[in-house]
């Protein structure tokens, strides 16, 4: 079979970047619809359900700090087929789960195929569509939401037909076809180095990588503790399983659209700030009401976080890449910043437990957050386009260093489809 043409190859990645985004989210959009049957069997109390979200965050942090070296190691596309083989995994041993730990053990496999994505992808995305960044991006982020949207809304409904536990293990069906697509059709960019760990190191040595990692965090803190806790809060008031599985689908479908809309929107200009601070308002209006009142318009509140939270973790990307023009340096900010970004998030959700055995409620979870876009509020007003060669320089005994940042390497459609 002869070689496909580079406009084949970048439209073959491009479909391999949404349907390995689609299956990133599912996994844990699923378990908050469900928690009513999952404690009817299992008998786990509320911190013990935090798990189940909090572990997969962590243990993607911890998986995304070392894709770096794991690059250095094998290349992008085994590592894209480990990632894939991991999440199947995890989701089928769900297809009988019979105790608590099998099912955060099944989360913690999911975790590790989702480090090693989002390890990866970022810098691949910015290699092989380097003109078209934010779209991609934005296209990816889309794709992870829309993911989630149908974890949520479809898993009470097929749980009212089969079994719970068989619901959770479908999941794996999709993402086996995302591996078939990257085996039998997908061709990487050979890259032509991967960045040193001297650089990593460098990296976080820097202030400005570790305001993004806190904006990423406070970012993803939200994300989980809505997953975990949205749907649960509702039933809590009286709704059904269903009712708020699609309270989480509408939070989802928001993501999605807000995911892709925003970075395109703020593609225009090189300043994300304006963008990021819609995105902060929206979040703020969207957990001001869950907390005031919950049940004057949860759609209009699932909307507005879901708004806020899909256009926020789109731009913070976009903003993490434009820092740096090398592709491989690049990519090591991305996973840095989200490596120990999601760890900071996973305490999203066990904080949000403890609040509630405190309080009784879960309007102390929605508060915590608006403490936290607070934070991110003022962090924002510092990511200014013009500092960022400045701010990726790094002092060294009183001597500034060279900036982090020296080359580019040709996009997808003006490289060979070399097989990586």
């Amino acid at each position: 079979m002869s070689k496909p043409s580079t406009r084949q190859g970048a439209g073959a990645l491009l479909v391999l970047v949404v349907l390995i985004g689609i299956n990133l989210r599912p996994f844990l959009t699923a378990i908050g619809p469900l928690a009513g049957r999952i404690n009817a069997r299992l008998a786990l109390g509320m911190d013990s359900l935090a798990w189940v979200t909090l572990l997969p965050l962590l243990l993607i942090g911890v998986g995304v700090l070392c894709t770096p070296s794991l690059l250095r190691l094998a290349s992008a596309r085994q590592l894209l087929g480990a990632a894939l083989l991991l999440l199947a995994l995890g989701s089928a041993l769900r297809f009988d789960v019979s105790s608590g730990a099998l099912l955060i053990a099944s989360a913690a496999l999911c975790g590790l195929g989702s480090a090693l994505v989002q390890g990866v992808l970022p810098g691949l995305i910015k290699r092989a569509f380097a003109q078209r960044v934010p779209l991609v991006m934005g296209i990816f982020s889309a794709c992870m939401m829309g993911g989630g949207a149908l974890g949520a809304i479809l898993s009470p409904r097929l749980a009212a037909v089969i079994d719970w536990s068989r619901v959770l293990a479908l999941w794996s069906l999709p993402v086996l076809l995302a591996l078939a697509w990257l085996v039998w059709r997908v061709r990487l960019p050979r890259p032509a180095q991967v960045a040193s760990s001297h650089t990593e190191q460098r990296l976080i040595a820097l202030p400005r990588s570790w305001l993004l990692i806190v904006c990423f965090g406070i970012i993803n803190s939200g994300y989980g503790i809505v997953v975990a806790w949205l749907a649960p809060s509702y039933m809590a008031q009286g709704w059904s399983a269903q009712a708020g599985g699609e309270l989480v689908a509408w939070l989802a479908l928001a993501q999605t659209l807000s995911g892709l809309g925003l970075p395109l929107l703020a593609a225009r200009k090189e300043d994300r700030r304006p963008w990021m601070g819609l995105a902060i308002a929206l979040q703020v209006l969207g957990f001001g009401g869950l907390w005031l009142a919950p049940q004057a318009a949860p759609i209009l509140w699932c909307l507005l976080c879901g708004a806020g939270l899909g256009g926020s973790f789109s731009l913070i990307m976009v903003i993490a890449l434009d820092h740096l023009p090398d592709p491989r340096r690049a990519g090591s900010l991305s996973a840095l910043m989200q490596g120990f970004g999601f760890m900071l998030a996973a305490t999203g959700p066990w904080v949000a437990a403890r609040l509630h055995h405190i309080s009784g409620d879960f309007a102390s979870a929605w508060q915590w957050q608006l403490g936290g876009l607070a934070l991110m509020s003022l962090l924002v007003l510092r990511l200014n386009p013009l500092h960022y060669p400045s701010a990726m320089r790094l002092s060294v005994a009183g001597e500034t260093a060279a900036p982090l940042a020296d080359k580019t390497v040709t996009p997808l459609s003006a490289q060979s489809n070399t097989p990586a």
